[in-house]
């Protein structure tokens, strides 16, 4: 029976991630709809061997997350994306919370509820920005490291909900005692026990396969045991035990088709686990209240907050945008509230309807992000700060014949080098708060703000200016730059910066003097360094040594 059930799972998973996939949404959607019909109509009925097999699945999710998550990405999100993600989960947890108790629900499943909409999927997030190629973006730096901030926050409320519903204080005592000693347990094995390991078993890829597999779910079942948590936290601490290994990049992509495996099943499940055949018009009223919370009101929190931290209003709106659906922890933190016995079917169902609105709306606002933008951009002005020079000061130049450099991050930081070196008159442009706090503090002249806006090219005199050397890969930006380069009188040099060779055609076609795709750079300069050094070893190590050394003094 087992073996039929799951064969109609996967059947019914694959058919609607097909059409997920056609109309260009997130798979997770397909899967948890899969599900709705299945247990809406009665198609399938809830095995608790199957249910087991979903654990499994959210198991190994957060022992990936763990894997995954090295220390040095918690150094790395920097300040404004931590002071970011901790309002935005305060503020939208307490408004969250505030309309589920405006619809009448108790204070438990209210908080169950607030906590669910406030988290954004990151899963979304990476796919949606690696598509666009904008995950080293301003704006996709700033999303990545607040969902990073939510990711830290959903793993400690899974942690205190380890403990089960219990009100002895003492109870707590105990939990917290047992979570500091498993935390030095866990530093002990990271540090001292599986590098041992991994260097005895690692030169057999099959072998530290199934090992990292066994290791994920033992590890999870004694933290489930004797520690008294649940299966979710002994994965993602069995991961962060890995997570310092040399070799967890290899054991994560190993371990990424066995984990979606499971968590088809998971989310399959979820869907079943949504009662539609009891009380919709129940919830109707919340389904759309919360719904328009989330693609809504939770956007305008984001907008607010980072309008404070100093951010241009089209850097806030994209970062806001691509946050307007709920996380996929928010469906494993109701699937653990049902099991706590926390809430009940209808509070599920109410947020795995919500998350699948949510889901489709944001990929779908997300994709058209730029027109939306171009359609707000004058109503968005509240949410950025007038005077500008309130918080960057900033001297007026009178600029000529001068050099534009437009995004001073990574390749700009590089050019800003040379520019000082060979004493060229020069400008920047950017919107990064943090890039202008540091131009600033060297006395370098710059214009904060999109430089696809014309008022802020012309504060950097365009007019005037004998180049134009753009770092940017968006392509809608980078042809506004170009449209306005070309009203100049004296059209001198452009060089702009593509994402793919058919960007670069488009920009060519517009005009662009030069444009450089990296991917195609990248194989120039191979076929160059072949061509020059392949009969000669050590004059490649020469260069490459004062290579090493001019990369180091950039750092």
């Amino acid at each position: 029976m087992v073996f039929s059930q799951i064969a109609l799972l996967f059947g019914m998973a694959c058919l609607f991630a097909i059409i997920s996939f056609k109309l260009k949404q997130p798979l997770i959607v397909g899967y948890v709809f899969a599900g709705l019909i299945l247990g809406g109509f009665g198609i399938l009925t809830k095995d608790s061997k199957i249910l087991d097999l979903g654990e499994i699945g959210v198991s190994l999710l957060l022992f990936l997350v763990g894997l995954e998550m090295d220390i040095s990405d918690i150094k790395k999100i920097g300040r404004t994306s931590f002071v970011f993600g901790f309002f935005q989960i305060i503020a939208t947890s307490i408004l969250g919370f505030l309309l589920s108790k405006i619809f009448g629900f108790g204070t438990v499943p209210s908080l169950y509820i607030a906590f669910s909409l406030t988290f954004s999927s990151t899963i979304i997030a990476v796919t949606l920005l690696s598509e666009k190629r904008e995950l080293n973006s301003l704006y996709g730096k700033v999303s990545l490291g607040y969902l990073l901030v939510q990711d830290l926050f959903a793993i400690l409320i899974l942690i205190f909900l380890g403990g089960g519903s219990h009100t002895d204080p003492n109870f707590y005592i105990s939990l917290i005692a047992k979570a500091v000693g498993l935390l030095v347990l866990v530093w002990f094995l990271a540090k001292k026990a599986m590098p041992v390991v991994f260097a005895y078993i690692s030169a057999s890829a099959e072998l530290s396969f199934v090992f990292s597999i066994s290791w994920a779910l033992v590890f999870s079942a004694v933290v489930a045991g004797p520690f008294g948590f649940n299966l979710e936290i002994g994965g993602f601490l069995a991961g962060i035990t890995l997570s310092t290994l040399s070799q967890h990049t290899h054991i994560a992509s190993k371990t990424r088709p066995l984990r979606d495996f499971f968590l088809v099943i998971f989310f399959l499940l979820l869907g079943m686990r949504a009662n539609l055949n009891s009380g919709i018009s129940n919830i109707l009223i919340p389904f759309l209240g919360f719904s328009f919370f989330v693609i809504l009101i939770k956007p305008l929190i984001e907008l607010t907050i980072l309008r404070f931290l100093g951010f241009k209003k089209k850097t806030s709106f994209l970062v806001s945008i691509g946050s307007s659906q709920i996380s996929e922890f928010s469906f494993i933190l109701m699937s653990l509230g049902l099991t706590l016995k926390h809430i009940n079917s209808e509070v599920v169902t109410l947020v795995v309807l919500v998350g699948l609105i949510t889901m489709v709306v944001s990929t779908y606002l997300d994709r058209y992000a730029d027109l939306i933008y171009k359609h707000l951009s004058k109503y968005l002005s509240i949410f950025e700060r007038n005077k500008i020079s309130e918080v960057y000061p900033q001297e007026v130049h009178d600029f000529s014949n001068h050099i534009i450099l437009i995004g001073c991050d990574r390749t700009g930081k590089n050019l800003l080098s040379y520019f000082m070196k060979h004493k060229k008159e020069f400008v920047v442009i950017d919107f990064n708060p943090e890039v202008i706090s540091s131009l600033a503090s060297l006395s370098i002249p710059f214009v904060f703000g999109d430089a696809s806006d014309p008022e802020i090219l012309s504060s950097a005199q365009i007019s005037k200016a004998k180049a134009i050397v753009s770092t940017i890969s968006r392509l809608n930006d980078n042809l506004v730059i170009l449209s306005e380069f070309n009203k100049t009188e004296n059209k001198p040099i452009s060089i702009f910066t593509a994402s793919t060779k058919t960007d670069a055609l488009r920009l060519y076609e517009m005009g662009a003097s030069y444009v450089v795709v990296p991917e195609s750079a990248a194989s120039e300069h191979i076929r160059h360094i072949l061509q020059t050094y392949l009969g000669s070893k050590s004059k490649l190590q020469i260069k490459g040594k004062h290579h090493f050394e001019r990369l180091m003094a950039t750092i």
